[in-house]
Formats: C-alpha cells, structure tokens, sequence
C-alpha cells in the first residue's frame, strides 16, 4: 500500500510571500494582505506575525519592581529603565545582564498575572513611570538549571553581543586604496529589489553612567550623593564624568538641591547670629532667668519662665530661694552645684542672690576658710585683728595693712625696737609672771618637740624651715644650717669645712636618710 507524500515547499516561494505580506499589512492594503494570506495557507507553512517596536513609544519610563525567593520574608524594591514595547523575554535578559539572574530563574507577575516571554509590558498595562511588577526568583534546583548550563548561556549571550557589534561595521575588499594614495571607488551595488526588505543595523547601546551602591548594587545616576534606592552614599572616589549631560529631571533636582542648601546655611547664620546677640544679652546680666518651664530639683517647685535661676556654668535651673539657701549654708571657700554636678556658682551669682549683709558675711567666711586650709598662711598677732596672709619661704616679717604692725614669723609675735633673740630671751623672763608670755614660750617649746623648730647650733635662737629645701639660714649669727641634722653646714673655717657637723656629699653621701641633696 503506498503512502502520500506531502508536497515540496519552495522556500523561496514562502519567504516572498512573507515579505509582500509583511508590506501589504504595513501599508494597509487589506485585499492584497487577503490574497497573500490565502497563498501562504495553501502552502501550509508556518508562519510568524511581529510587530514593530517602533509603534510602541520610545521614552524610557521607571518600572517599580518588588523581587522576592523563596527563602526571604520581604520583597526587595528595585528601579528599572525600560521601555513599554519591551517584551518579557527582552526584560529577562536585561535582569541577567544587571544582576546576573538566568532568564529560567525569573517568574514575572504583573497585574496578579504570569506574564508571558512573547508579551510586552505595554499589553500588562505599563504606561507610565510608578508602575509595579513583580520578579519571583525560582533556586536553580527548581528550575533544572546546572552551572554548565548557565556558562554557556552566558558564552552564547556574549558571542550574540560580538555579533551585533560586528553587523553594525562596514568591510570593504583589500585593495579599494590604491598604492598612489588615491582611493577607488568601489562598483555600485545592483539595484534593490523592492519586495525584499533589508533589516536595519541595531544601534549599539549607549554606555551607561552613573555609580553603583555597594549596598543594593543599583546604577545611580552620576550627580546623585545617595543611591536613590537603598540611601547609601556615594562612594568618595567617585568623580562625574565630564561628558555626563543630566537630563531636565535631574537639572530640576540638582537645582532643588542647591536651593535647599542655600537655605540651610542661611538659616544657621541667622541661628548664629541670634545666638551671638542673646549672648551679649546675658552676659550683662548676673542672674540669667529660665526661658522654658521647669521643675527646682530641690523644692520640687513649678517655675514658669522668669520664674527661675540657669545657672551659667551648668545650665541647672533653681528657684531663687532654694540657691539663695545653699550660699548662705555653705561652709566651703566655693559654693558647688546643688544638683551635685562639678560646676560652681560664679561671684556675679552669688552676689546678686545675697543682701548687702549676707554677702559680707559670706565672704568673711570664706576668708575665714581659706585661712584655716592654707599650709603656709599666718595670722596677726594684734588682738581682735583680721588681718593674714600667706608666706612664702624666703619671707620672715609681715607687715598687717588693718592694724598697721609688724609682725616676725619666726617668732610668731610682734616684737617692735627688738630683735629675735632679744625677744626669745625676754620672753624667759617674762615667762615666769607673764601669762601671755607663758603661752607663747609654750608654743615655741611645742614647734621645738614637734620638729617644726630648731635652735641654732651657734647662738642657740630658735629658728624654723617655712618651706623648701634643707638649707636654712640664722636670722642673729647668719650660720647655714642643715634642717635634717639639725647641725651647721661648715665648720669654724666657712665653705669647705665639714667639720661643722653636716658631712652632706662627702664620698657622694647624703648626710642624712631624708636628706633632699640641696645644700
């Protein structure tokens, strides 16, 4: 039994028929389109009806997309640059391009439906910039992709992308520049026939600007300081290219941009201005008042502004009466903080706080105190007089301004028309009937058994070391005198004798355990 065999098909005849098709739809010729349709069916070819990208428009719009994997909690916001006749297939390869993501990885939900590789984004309804899709990323497991798979996916893309550049460069035959430098023009082209429709040179790509967020991976444009999707800044080595031409909606944020910044370093030099003036303000006031409402820490009280005291070291705030209370129920020289802080009331404060009175009596108080903790201070001698200071060491005499008397620091008394060892050895004499005497010979015996005092080795006078080194001197006999033997320096010969009783730096010795080494 024979079998039927299907007819050859001329495949010139189909490719012809496609092209006037192809011609006749574009122009609009519907009956020859009719004619054509009805000799391809005849043929019975397959056949493929696109149509151009170029009914589409052409102006990039921003496409919102939310990317997701089975394994995250939320979608990932991404910003892409398309066109509205870019089908799903193309949307694919440009995520594979960006983000390395095979085209069998990609499920695309646009609308609540799964879009499709041959269906562009203007049938899901992607018009304008703001519109959503939806990228679910499969695992390659689901998927049945293996990594050899994927490197030659991503070899063929790379040799497709070689191809494409190469289509677009004209080669002309060796010998077309003659050997004299004249150029030969090469024989025309026969003439073209009007039925066959050559496809245009695809247009390489432009090359994309801008700087990538190392956080996100987004292509930011050059001028943005942030990445536009995640708010990372812009990497420091970044520089814009100087060929860069931003377009009008980057010009209009750029230019926002500088305005806001203009108006917020206007306003700080207005804030410091205002500043600077209610500081001169306040600092010729002694008490500042409290421009805010606030509780004092100590009576717990409710102040209204004006009500209270900020005190200028610290900026606590008190009411009046509560600070006015700590001063005068201080018993230190400095008045601190009552809200237990390092910071002190200034005098300024402490003065305006305080009546005439009470401020006389705190600063007797605190001379008082100062008196009472400095090391090297001395009172007057002269009954019921105020009158201190503090000496130093090579001072022995202090002459009071409030009761116009002399007084000698080594004998701790006023001794007028006498020396010190006149007066020392008055002093015996009167000791015996004198009360006043008695008291202060006892004093003296008690600098004597205590160590603050010494008699001199020579002329026996007592004498004392305010502060300093070992080496002291006698007022009466002028003998240098070694505090911590408590002997002379040198003996009867002067300087060099060590006889004296002192033998400090002899064979580089001290002269005593706590000698300082400094006479």
């Amino acid at each position: 039994m024979a079998s039927e065999v299907a007819p050859r098909v001329d495949p010139t005849e189909a490719e012809e028929l496609a092209r006037s098709l192809t011609e006749a739809l574009s122009s609009g010729d519907s009956e020859e389109a009719a004619k054509l349709c009805q000799r391809l069916t005849q043929l019975s070819v397959r056949v493929s009806v696109t149509i151009s990208s170029q009914i589409y428009p052409q102006e990039s719009i921003r496409l919102m997309v939310g990317v997701e994997d089975g394994q995250s909690e939320d979608n990932i916001p991404v910003i892409l640059e398309v066109t509205t006749g870019m089908t799903i297939a193309q949307l694919k390869d440009k995520i594979s391009q960006d983000f390395g993501f095979h085209p069998l990885l990609q499920r695309w939900v646009i609308g609540k439906r799964l879009a499709q590789d041959q269906e562009t984004l203007y049938s899901h309804g992607i018009r304008n910039s703001g519109d959503q899709a939806f990228l679910f990323i499969r695992s390659a497991h689901a998927a049945h992709l293996t990594r050899h798979q994927h490197n030659l996916d991503q070899e063929q893309q790379r040799i497709d992308g070689i191809m494409e550049s190469m289509q677009s460069l004209q080669l002309f035959p060796r010998g077309l520049e003659g050997g004299g430098g004249e150029k030969i023009v090469p024989p025309p082209l026969p003439p073209r026939d009007r039925t066959a429709t050559v496809p245009k040179p695809p247009v390489a790509p432009k090359p994309q600007l801008g700087w990538a967020c190392s956080v996100c991976t987004y292509l930011n444009k050059p001028t943005r300081p942030g990445c536009e999707m995640c708010g990372e800044e812009r990497p420091a080595e970044y520089t814009v290219p100087d060929i860069y031409q931003p377009d009008e909606e980057e010009i209009k944020r750029i230019q926002q941009e500088t305005l806001a910044t203009m108006q917020y370093e206007q306003a700080q030099r207005e804030e410091r201005e205002k500043n600077y003036l209610h500081l001169l303000a306040t600092e010729e006031q002694n008490l500042i008042p409290n421009a805010n409402e606030a509780d004092c820490p100590i009576c717990f009280s409710n102040l209204q502004p004006g009500e209270g005291i900020v005190l200028r070291e610290c900026l606590h705030t008190f009411c009046r009466e509560c600070l006015k209370g700590t001063i005068v129920n201080s018993q230190d020289a400095e008045v601190s903080c009552p809200d237990n802080c390092d910071s002190k009331l200034l005098d300024r404060e402490i003065k305006e706080l305080l009546t005439e009175e009470e401020h006389q009596r705190f600063l007797e108080l605190r001379l008082s105190i100062a008196e009472s903790r400095s090391e090297h201070s001395f009172h007057c001698q002269t009954p019921n007089c105020r009158g201190w200071c503090i000496y130093e060491d090579e001072v022995n005499e202090f002459h009071c301004e409030l009761c116009d008397e002399t007084n000698c620091i080594l004998c701790r008394a006023i001794h007028k028309d006498m020396n010190c060892k006149d007066y020392q050895d008055d002093l015996r004499v009167r000791a015996e009937n004198d009360e006043a005497a008695q008291k202060t010979k006892q004093m003296l015996e008690s600098l004597l058994q205590n160590g603050e005092a010494m008699k001199c080795p020579r002329c026996d006078i007592i004498v004392q070391k305010k502060d300093g080194c070992d080496w002291i001197c006698c007022l009466m006999c002028k003998t240098e005198i070694c505090w911590v033997t408590k002997q002379a320096r040198w003996g009867p010969n002067g300087n060099g004798d060590i006889t004296g009783g002192c033998r400090c730096r002899v064979n580089n010795q001290p002269c005593h355990p706590n000698c300082q080494n400094c006479h």
